[in-house]
């Protein structure tokens, strides 16, 4: 007799059904395990065998073969040792054989048959919940699995005994509520910022759009200080990004307790990082910064110091959204809708701007030049907005706080986000949030401008040689402004500031 479990495999975010076969029969003792196990899931053996012991039971002195269909699919971490410890429980008559049916079931056991935490509960719990089946998962866990629907039948236990003693109806356990985390203080204030009223305004318009920005000036001019601010303006998750940046963070095993936050992710990866670490990969192809930072920001500090491999590798997410990371066995698609903030210094000194400075090596705009060629074209191409961040000045210190916090600037840009959300779903297109994301051939219906904005349009394009990306880009730019200002018609005003920004794009690409 053959005893059946189900458990998933995890390709990207989404949950493949697994289906783990136990079968005891005479013969040699042995502990066999089957179906393109890696170096985790072959190890769950003495795992099994240690948490069924400490549990009361032995195995016994038969063969226990355990399959893992669809055997060439590649089976990957160490949530396989629940199913498999409970596939042999049933087997062996020691819980009743038809207790898992309606369960889909993962979870890590130790040595003493406890159930440890596993990555990709939420996942599974959806997808589990598509089946029409409940979920087994350990009790670290439950908040976690809690999420995925209010009605879906959940058991967390802590031990392999509380869990047996479940079925056996000697002990019930009460279904795990959802839990949010507790946010760890308030987000810094752009109150703090002294100065700079002009990337302040920058980033306004970046937070209401979603719109990429780099932030160029001497060190000390505070580009970090204003990223950091960002966050801190930026509208809650909705419940559908929600959900997509947790089934993320739950892969990728980064959601502590099970706990959920509708606080935007803002990913800060040191130019050390590698191209794998940023768009994802290694052996087990995990998610990376990009992914990480979905529905949120990522921000480069020193761009020209990332490798420029690494750099490259974040222009097809850039544009599409996801990321696809293929390997030989392995092939994961993950979602990395995010919005990118960089800073870097005008050269490798960062003086080069600074008035009276000479470069003792060479001409201030050849060190600019030379520094900048670690950007390419085509990445700057992809950024909406550059602007010049100067030195903060003594008296800009010394003045008094800005009468305008984050509270007032995010009011705005929650009224200009409002606006485009109920433009796109007007349009057919629910799933698009800003106009930053916002497909090409629906620019011609929400951002056309008036004749003298299109003469305006019409002259810079040939003058600054724009792209169709970069014409595009800049009419994005022109819509969120509007948006600001509450227009729905696109008017001059707004394609002028919009070309300010991007024509320091062109200046910085002509350098390099």
């Amino acid at each position: 007799m053959v005893t059946r479990v189900a458990t998933v495999a995890f390709e990207g975010i989404e949950a493949r059904v697994v289906d783990v076969q136990v079968q005891v029969t005479p013969g040699g003792v042995a502990f066999i395990l089957v179906g393109l196990p890696d170096k985790a899931v072959g190890e769950s053996k003495e795992r099994v065998r240690a948490a069924l012991i400490a549990s009361g039971l032995a195995l016994p002195a038969k063969r226990i073969t355990v399959n893992l269909a669809p055997a060439d699919l590649p089976k990957e971490g160490s949530h396989y040792d629940l199913p498999i410890a409970l596939g042999v429980m049933a087997a062996i008559g020691a819980i009743p054989a038809d207790a898992l049916a309606g369960y889909t079931v993962l979870g890590e056991l130790a040595l003493d048959g406890s159930i440890s935490h596993v990555a990709g509960v939420l996942p599974a719990a959806i997808a589990a919940y598509g089946r029409g089946q409940g979920l087994i998962c350990p009790q670290a866990s439950g908040s976690e699995a809690a999420w995925a629907a209010a009605d879906i039948d959940i058991l967390a236990p802590r031990s392999l005994i509380q869990l047996a003693n479940h079925f056996k109806g000697s002990q019930v356990m009460a279904r795990p509520q959802p839990a949010v985390a507790r946010q760890a203080g308030p987000l810094p204030d752009l109150a703090d910022i002294r100065g700079q009223e002009s990337a302040r305004r920058v980033l306004e318009i970046a937070a209401a759009g979603g719109h990429n920005l780099l932030m160029s000036g001497p060190p000390g001019a505070g580009k970090s200080m204003l990223a950091s601010r960002l966050p801190s303006i930026l509208p809650p998750l909705t419940p559908r990004e929600l959900l997509e940046v947790s089934m993320v963070h739950s892969v990728a095993g980064h959601l502590a307790d099970g706990a959920l936050t509708d606080r935007r992710p803002f990913r800060a990866p040191h130019h050390s990082a590698s191209m794998a670490a940023l768009v994802g990969g290694g052996v087990n192809a995990r998610p990376g910064e990009v992914s990480l930072a979905h529905h949120g920001v990522l921000f480069l500090d020193e761009l020209p110091e990332f490798q420029a491999q690494a750099l490259d590798a974040l222009r097809q997410p850039m544009e599409t959204g996801d990321v696809m990371i293929a390997r030989a066995n392995h092939r994961a698609v993950y979602p990395a809708r995010f919005q990118l903030v960089a800073a870097m210094n005008p050269c490798r000194c960062g003086r080069a701007t600074e008035p009276g400075f000479a470069c003792r090596r060479q001409p201030n705009e050849r060190c600019m030049a030379q520094y900048q060629t670690r950007i390419s074209g085509p990445m700057l191409d992809r950024i909406d907005i550059v602007v010049d961040v100067p030195a903060v000045t003594a008296s800009d210190l010394m003045a008094p706080a800005a009468s305008e916090g984050s509270a007032e600037v995010a009011a705005r840009v929650a009224v200009a986000r409002a606006m485009q959300t109920r433009r796109f779903a007007a349009l057919g297109l629910p799933g698009v949030a800003a106009n930053a994301a916002c497909p090409a051939p629906v620019l011609d219906e929400i951002a056309r401008p008036d004749a003298a904005g299109l003469a305006l349009l019409r002259n810079a394009a040939e003058s600054m040689r724009l792209t169709a990306r970069g014409y595009h880009r800049v009419l994005k730019v022109a819509r969120t402004l509007a948006d600001l200002d509450g227009e729905e018609k696109l008017g001059r005003i707004h394609l002028a500031e919009a070309l300010s920004y991007r024509s320091r794009i062109d200046q910085v690409a002509q350098a390099a």
